[in-house]
């Protein structure tokens, strides 16, 4: 054990398993108290590991994109250790389909937890940290959210979720601007790591290696988390970190530029020179995932 977030009190969603657990174990190990969601027992069993290993952890099993439920995770890690200082947003999950033939369904279930999933905790966790500032309080608070590479570039095949983990990252610079005068510091990570939901579909690229560094080990991408969520980090938020193995960098959003300006209404006609233009001197895409 360590002290580097000791004392400080997180809430990990989607901790039953994968990231969301090994993020939990790396805040206990640190010394924080953890509120472990997921929905089923993965919760009380990763809270379990959390005891055994002599760290100090609350399970609560609540579906996070269900208004009351996460109303009262942020109720539950408050009566328990009297405090919150930390939401870690990671619960979601994938549905896979070429646009054409995904399902109303699908769509609808993909945007939930992983959108809706982040911005409940997130709308209940604001509300307690502005009410302890208004009160004289003064909180030093972290949110990490978890978007994707998926959501900052696209993803063939993934339309529902990149569109859901665009939307985190968007959630997370509103968020950011609108919580710092509470004391709020929010930001987000773009995750590379081995997943039930990355093996799946890059069985290869997560298979572990024999014998060297474990690259896709979802507890490399945990100590970014730590950090993030540590009253250390206070003066950076608004921020979207890719984390892959020992690589950390930050990953910049929609830049404008320089604009053609006419000084007055364009024709139709004249447009086509004028975009060109514009795109000869824009820098290149970086490509969809799965584009050809």
């Amino acid at each position: 054990m360590s002290g580097f977030v000791q004392g400080r009190v997180a809430i990990v969603t989607g901790a039953g398993q994968g990231l969301g657990r090994a993020h939990a174990h790396a805040y206990a190990q640190h010394g924080a108290h953890v509120v472990v969601n997921d929905v089923g027992d993965g919760a009380e069993r990763v809270a379990r590991e959390i005891a055994a290993a002599g760290g100090s952890a609350l399970a609560h099993a609540a579906d996070v994109a269900d208004w009351r439920a996460a109303g009262g995770l942020v109720d539950a890690a408050l009566a328990r250790f009297g405090r919150l200082d930390v939401l870690v947003n990671n619960a979601g999950i994938v549905r896979d389909r070429m646009l054409v033939s995904m399902s109303e369904q699908e769509w609808d279930a993909v945007l939930r937890v992983n959108l809706k999933g982040h911005f409940l905790p997130l709308r209940h966790a604001a509300a307690h940290w502005r009410a302890v500032a208004k009160a004289g309080g003064e909180p030093r608070a972290r949110v990490i959210n978890t978007s994707s590479g998926a959501g900052l570039l696209g993803a063939v095949g993934q339309g529902n979720y990149a569109a859901a983990k665009a939307g985190v990252a968007a959630l997370t610079q509103v968020a950011a601007a609108e919580l710092r005068r509470y004391g709020v510091a929010v930001n987000a990570i773009a995750p590379s790591a081995r997943t039930p939901m990355t093996e799946a579909v890059f069985a290869e690229q997560m298979r572990r290696p024999a014998g060297a560094f474990d690259a896709m080990d979802p507890a490399n991408v945990s100590a970014l988390v730590v950090w993030l969520g540590s009253v250390e980090a206070g003066a950076v938020s608004g921020r979207v970190f890719e984390v892959e193995g020992s690589k950390v960098s930050v990953a910049d959003g929609w830049r404008y530029t320089q604009p053609a300006d006419k000084g007055a209404r364009w024709e139709p006609a004249e447009l086509g020179a004028v975009v060109a233009g514009l795109l000869a001197r824009a820098p290149a895409p970086a490509p969809v995932y799965g584009a050809a």
